[in-house]
C-alpha cells in the first residue's frame, strides 16, 4: 500500500519517495521531457456540490499537457494513484488518461463522503481547488410518542411530540389535526454524535377534551433530500374519570318509604367500581350502579352519594332526598335561674320538612312570646318564673313540644290563708308556704310576745317541710286556748334579696262565717251562716256597677231582692235576681 509520495524535479528528472508498508524508503527518479512541467495546467477542476446520499456523483479533473500520476485526496488524505483506487470500493477514476481525464467517480454517496476533495498532478506539482461534496440524507420516518394511539388524560395539558432524527440537514416538522394545519408547535434540534446529521423534536402543545377524542394528528417531517416528506399519524383518545349523574326516585317521599337511587356513568377507560356512602359512611352492601333504601329523617340532611372508579381515577356525586317529617328536636332548651331584674333567654332548635312554624308560650297563657329558635326575656321579674314551653307545628305532618322552667331569684313570695281555723282545746296549726327562689334562709313566727323559729316553746313548736311547690312552715299548738283566737300571727321569711311577711288569724272552727255561693243564670243563692255579709258585699257592689252603667247608659236592667232569710234545713237562704 501506498501512502501520498512527495515529488521534486532534479536535474531534468522528476524525483518521489515511495513509503511502502514495510515502511521502506524507495526514491525513484525518471526522465520527463523538458515540457512536462512547463505546460500542463486544469482545463476543468473539480467545484463544491450537492448529492443526495444513495445517489452517485463524479468531480471532474482534466489537466492538459500532462502525462504522470495523478491521484485524489480526501480531506487531505490521499486516495492513491490507481484508476481503480484499491481500498475504496465506490470511488474510481473516470476518463481517458491519455487525454488527461482523471475525473473522480462515487457510486452510491453516502455520508462518509461528505468530504473536502481535491485533485493533483504529483509530476507537475499541480492541485485543483478545493471542493466541498456535501451528502445529504432524508430523515427517518417520524415517530410519535405514544403512537399509534395517543392516550390522554382530559383537561390535563400534554405535549404531543413528533422526532425526526438522522436527517442532514436536519428536518423541517409540520403539524396536522385532521388535515388541518397547526401552528402552535414548539421546535428544536440537536447534532448527532457523528457531527453531521441532526435530530429534530416538534412538541404541539395541547389540553385535550373529550371532543378530541378520535381525532387524527399527522406528523410531516421534510428536508431537501426527501421534498415529498414523510409522515407518521396517530389516533388521539381521550380519556377522563367516569361522568356521574344521580338520580332518585321518587324525589319526594313520607318518612318510611322505599326509594331507589340510580348512578348513570359514562367513562374512558371502562368503569372498574361503584362505591355508596351516607353521610360519608360507605354501605357495604352496595357495590352496583343502583341502590334502594327505605328512608327516615336522616336522608333529608345526610346526602347518599356514589363514587364511580376507573383506570384515570374517580367522581362523587351526592344527592339529598325530600324526605317529610314530623318536627325533630336538635337543641333542648336548658332550665335557668336568674336574679331578679336580669335578662334570660332560652334556645330550642327544631327540624321537620316541610318547613316548621315554632312559638313560644308560657304555661297558663295562650299568647306567643317568640317564632323564632330563641326566647327572649328582658329584666325578669318574680312574675316571670314558671314553665315555658317551645312548640313546633310541621304542616299536615305533626305537633311537638319541650317545656323549661326559669326561676327568678328574689325576695320571698309568701303564700297563706288568711284565716285558719282549730277546735278550742284541741290541737291546733298554722301553716305558711315559702315558694320563691332561692329558698328562705330563715321562716319566723311571731305572734303575742312570742317569736319562734325552730323547735319548741311552751305549747308552741315550728315544724319546716321541703317539697316540690316550696318550703311549708307550720305553727303548731299542742293545745287551743281562747286568747289563741284573738292573736294575729305573723308569718316573716327571709332570704339574701330581702324579706316576705303574711299576717295570719286564728278561728275557732263551727263558730266561723263559712257559706256557700251559688251562681245560677241570674240568680245568686247563698248557704251558711255567712250569707248576711255576703248579703251586704254583693248589694253594694252590684248597685255601684248599676249606676255606673245607668250613667253610660249602657244598661236599663234594675236589681230585683228577694230579702230573707227564708229556712233552708240548718242554712240560710238569700236570694238576689237581675231583672
Amino acid at each position: 500500500m501506498f501512502l501520498e509520495p512527495s515529488a521534486w524535479v532534479f536535474q531534468e528528472k522528476l524525483c518521489f519517495i515511495v513509503y511502502l508498508e514495510d515502511i521502506n524508503v524507495l526514491c525513484v527518479c525518471v526522465c520527463v521531457p523538458p515540457t512536462v512541467s512547463q505546460a500542463a495546467y486544469f482545463s476543468q477542476q473539480p467545484q463544491d456540490q450537492v448529492v443526495v446520499a444513495g445517489q452517485s456523483v463524479t468531480l471532474p479533473c482534466v489537466i492538459v499537457g500532462y502525462r504522470g500520476m495523478v491521484q485524489w485526496t480526501k480531506d487531505g488524505l490521499a486516495l492513491g494513484g490507481e484508476r481503480d483506487l484499491p481500498g475504496w470500493v465506490r470511488y474510481s477514476l473516470m476518463g481517458n488518461p491519455l487525454s488527461g481525464e482523471h475525473s473522480l467517480m462515487i457510486d452510491s454517496a453516502e455520508l462518509g463522503d461528505d468530504a473536502v476533495y481535491e485533485c493533483q498532478a504529483t509530476q507537475a506539482g499541480l492541485r485543483s481547488h478545493r471542493a466541498k461534496l456535501t451528502v445529504l440524507v432524508p430523515p427517518s420516518d417520524p415517530v410519535v410518542e405514544g403512537g399509534p394511539v395517543v392516550r390522554l388524560k382530559a383537561h390535563t395539558a400534554h405535549n404531543l411530540t413528533c422526532r425526526a432524527s438522522g436527517a442532514k440537514p436536519a428536518a423541517e416538522i409540520t403539524w396536522y389535526r385532521d388535515g388541518e394545519i397547526m401552528h402552535d408547535a414548539i421546535y428544536t434540534k440537536t447534532l448527532m454524535e457523528d457531527g453531521k446529521r441532526e435530530t429534530a423534536v416538534s412538541m404541539l402543545p395541547m389540553v385535550p377534551e373529550d371532543s378530541d377524542s378520535g381525532r387524527t394528528y399527522t406528523c410531516r417531517v421534510l428536508n431537501p433530500a426527501a421534498p415529498a416528506g414523510r409522515q407518521t399519524s396517530v389516533t388521539i383518545s381521550v380519556q377522563h374519570p367516569p361522568s356521574v349523574t344521580l338520580s332518585v326516585q321518587p324525589q319526594t317521599v313520607m318518612e318510611g318509604a322505599k326509594v331507589l337511587f340510580i348512578c348513570s356513568a359514562s367513562a374512558n377507560p371502562e368503569i372498574t367500581g361503584y362505591r355508596w356512602s351516607k353521610g360519608g359512611v360507605p354501605i357495604s352492601e352496595a357495590n352496583g350502579d343502583s341502590l334502594e333504601v327505605t328512608v327516615d329523617h336522616s336522608y333529608f340532611t345526610d346526602p347518599v352519594s356514589c363514587e364511580v372508579s376507573n383506570s384515570v381515577g374517580s367522581t362523587n356525586v351526592s344527592t339529598l332526598v325530600d324526605v317529610q317529617f314530623g318536627p325533630r328536636l336538635l337543641t333542648e332548651p336548658k332550665p335557668q335561674t336568674v336574679d331578679i331584674g336580669m335578662d334570660a333567654a332560652f334556645t330550642c332548635s327544631w327540624t321537620g320538612n316541610p318547613p316548621l312554624t315554632l312559638a313560644w308560650t308560657k304555661q297558663g297563657s295562650s299568647v306567643v312570646l317568640s317564632n323564632s329558635n330563641t326566647l327572649q326575656l328582658k329584666a325578669v321579674t318574680q312574675e316571670d318564673s314558671g314553665t315555658y314551653t317551645c312548640k313546633a307545628i310541621v304542616p299536615r305532618i305533626g305537633v311537638a313540644e319541650r317545656d323549661v322552667t326559669l326561676t327568678v331569684n328574689g325576695p320571698p313570695i309568701i303564700t297563706a290563708e288568711a284565716t285558719q281555723q282549730a277546735v278550742k282545746h284541741s290541737k291546733g296549726k298554722l301553716e305558711c308556704l315559702v315558694g320563691s327562689s332561692p329558698p328562705p334562709d330563715k321562716i319566723v313566727w311571731t305572734f303575742g310576745d312570742m317569736i319562734l323559729s325552730s323547735g319548741s316553746s311552751g305549747r308552741f313548736s315550728v315544724q319546716t317541710v321541703h317539697s316540690d311547690r316550696g318550703v311549708l312552715s307550720s305553727l303548731i299548738l299542742s293545745e287551743t286556748l281562747a286568747q289563741d283566737f284573738q292573736l294575729r300571727y305573723n308569718c316573716t321569711a327571709y332570704n339574701r334579696f330581702g324579706t316576705g311577711m303574711a299576717l295570719v288569724t286564728l278561728e275557732e272552727q263551727g263558730m266561723g262565717s263559712s257559706c256557700q255561693i251559688i251562681l245560677c243564670k241570674t240568680s245568686f243563692y247563698c248557704l251558711g251562716k255567712c250569707c248576711g255579709k255576703f248579703w251586704v258585699w254583693i248589694i253594694k257592689n252590684l248597685r255601684a256597677k248599676q249606676a255606673t252603667e245607668r250613667k253610660k247608659k249602657k244598661s236599663s236592667r234594675s236589681l230585683r231582692f228577694v230579702d230573707g232569710p227564708s229556712s233552708f234545713g240548718t242554712n240560710f237562704f238569700y236570694l238576689l235576681k237581675e231583672g
